[in-house]
Parts: structure tokens; C-alpha cells; sequence
């Protein structure tokens, strides 16, 4: 796939206007989210991935434009198991709901800077070293199986380590002032635990990337494809979050899909590595990817809601106040 410098810059320039008229138009004036404004969101940053889909569908064939489609499908699941951690993160630290949407959009284009160092970092290795595709795939089956181990775990991110180191070097107040990351107490500075906050999630999403990006080069290895799909997949992140933060907990079985969506990309990436070894060696086909990823995915959410009728006490811990949000707007 070819790419141009000008084709980057207009990317990149049209993801830092989507990100300005969130910051300046919508989240300027601190609110809490509710459930009709989240849904017009997500429909149109989900619009925005899928007409940029075609775009790639037009422009550089079927083969690429499937490859992107996959590889969004890849990343807006994993993106909802962030959401599970997001959650616990504004929980544990006691954000108010009318900072939740500005926390989140910060912490997003903190991961969305961090995730294209990684990207660039990922799709240079691949053109030096084949190895990397092996490196990759151990990586995801690793995560997969891990996942599939802890599925029941709730981590905490005080044991961030990049936030326990921030912690320590800085003076931080004990309450929080608006949207101010910053205050002046008795003529000495502090930081806001809004601040921390905005930190725990950027860097919390780092440790998910370590995953998604291997995940993605395992759909595609086109690292422009690559960066769009986590953009686009970040950008709508934050909408997601408040249209689905009651029914999290009803998605019983999203960590076990997850996990195995990871393994089988992960063994995907063994076979493209032994396939550049040996031609004889068959690799998996993006559309056989796709039709594998849509497959567990739905098997998800049919099998969660299945547990959910038989049994309708399991995955009650959903938000009272998200469930009231809902009742108010339909």
C-alpha cells in the first residue's frame, strides 16, 4: 500500500480536528453524559470509521479494504474490555460523572500518541525482522491465555507503576477543582488528582496496546491501516463508555471471546512467520479472519445473553444511576 507524507498529515490533521471539537465544543462545559448524547456519538464515530472504510475500499481495492474492516473489528472489541478498566480507574479514584468525559479524552489522545510511537516502532521491526511476526504471535497467545486465566480479576491501577512514580515526584491536592489540573494552595503549587487520573488512563492504555497493536499487525501489516484503525477505534472510545457502562457487566463471556481471538491471531502471526520461511507453509486469509473474529463475537453476545435469561441475577452490578439514564431517555 502506498503512502504519501501528504496522505499522513491529512490523517493525522483530521483525527487532531475530531479531538479540538470534542475539547472545545463538547467537553468544555463539564456534564454528565447521558444515554441519548452517548448514543449519537458512538453512531457517528463508528459512521466516521466505516465511511473512511470504504474510502480504503475505493481507493486501494477489496484486499486492503477488507483488511482494514477486520482489523477495526479487532480493535473496537478490545477496546470494550478498556472500558471494564476504565471504569474501575474513575471509580477508584472518585472522579465525579460530570469530569468522566474530559478525563477520558484527554487520557484517549495521551494513548492515541503513545499507541503511533508504538505503531512506528512495531512496523519498522516487521520490515527488518520476520522474527517479529513470531515475537508478536507469542505475545498475543501469551495475553490470550493470561486473560482466559485472571477473566475474573478486577485490576487495580494504583499499582500502575508509572503512576506510583508520579505520585511520589509530585505534590498532588486532596480534592478535586473543576476541570484545573493545577492549583496554587498557600503559595505552593499542586497538581489535581484530575491530573493522575488523566495519567492513570493514558498509560493504563499503554498496557493494553502491548496487545491490540501486535493484534492489529496480525490482521494487517500496513502500519497507516494500523494507525487509523486504533485511532478511530480510541476516538470512539469515550462515547462507548457512557453508552455502555451500565451493560459491561451484563457481557459475561467478553473476556473469554477476547482471549480467544487473541490466540488464534497469535497463531496466525506463527503461520505468516513460517510461511516467509517456506512458501508450502499455508497462512491464514484476512477474510477467514474476519469471518472467525464476527464468529466468536457474536457467539459472545448470544451466549452472555442466554446466561443473563436463565439466570437473571448474574451481571447485576451495573450502574444504577447508567440505568436510570436510560428509562429517562427512552
Amino acid at each position: 500500500m502506498e503512502t504519501s507524507l501528504a496522505l499522513w498529515l491529512v490523517t493525522i490533521a483530521g483525527i487532531v480536528a475530531l479531538m479540538a471539537v470534542d475539547f472545545f465544543a463538547i467537553t468544555r462545559t463539564p456534564h454528565e453524559v447521558k444515554f441519548k448524547e452517548a448514543m449519537w456519538s458512538s453512531i457517528f464515530y463508528v459512521g466516521v470509521a466505516i465511511a473512511f472504510g470504504v474510502f480504503i475500499y475505493l481507493w486501494q481495492g477489496s484486499q486492503y479494504g477488507t483488511e482494514y474492516f477486520a482489523a477495526y473489528l479487532v480493535e473496537k472489541s478490545l477496546s470494550v474490555d478498556n472500558l471494564f478498566v476504565f471504569i474501575i480507574i474513575l471509580t477508584q479514584f472518585s472522579v465525579p460523572f460530570n469530569l468522566h468525559q474530559r478525563v477520558l479524552l484527554v487520557g484517549v489522545a495521551l494513548a492515541i500518541v503513545l499507541r503511533g510511537i508504538f505503531i512506528a516502532i512495531g512496523a519498522s521491526a516487521l520490515a527488518l525482522f520476520s522474527f517479529t511476526f513470531a515475537i508478536f504471535g507469542a505475545i498475543l497467545v501469551w495475553t490470550g491465555v493470561q486473560l482466559m486465566r485472571h477473566r475474573n480479576d478486577e485490576p487495580d491501577p494504583r499499582d500502575n507503576l508509572l503512576v506510583r512514580i508520579v505520585r511520589k515526584r509530585y505534590r498532588f491536592s486532596e480534592a478535586y477543582r473543576g476541570t484545573s489540573l493545577f492549583i496554587t494552595e498557600n503559595g505552593l503549587r499542586y497538581a489535581t488528582p484530575l491530573l493522575l487520573v488523566m495519567f492513570a488512563i493514558g498509560t493504563t492504555d499503554l498496557i493494553f496496546a502491548l496487545d491490540s497493536i501486535p493484534a492489529t499487525f496480525g490482521v494487517t501489516q500496513e502500519p497507516y491501516l494500523v494507525f487509523t484503525v486504533n485511532a478511530f477505534a480510541l476516538l470512539g472510545l469515550r462515547a462507548l463508555y457512557f453508552l455502555l457502562r451500565g451493560l459491561l457487566d451484563k457481557l459475561i463471556y467478553l473476556s473469554l471471546g477476547l482471549s480467544i481471538i487473541l490466540v488464534f491471531i497469535g497463531l496466525k502471526l506463527f503461520l505468516t512467520y513460517f510461511h516467509e520461511l517456506n512458501n508450502s507453509i499455508p497462512k491464514i486469509s484476512t477474510n477467514a479472519s474476519l469471518v472467525v473474529i464476527t464468529l466468536v463475537l457474536v457467539a459472545v453476545f448470544m451466549a452472555s445473553a442466554l446466561k443473563i435469561r436463565s439466570n437473571p441475577t448474574t451481571g447485576d452490578n451495573a450502574s444504577p444511576a447508567t440505568d436510570d439514564e436510560v428509562d429517562e431517555e427512552s
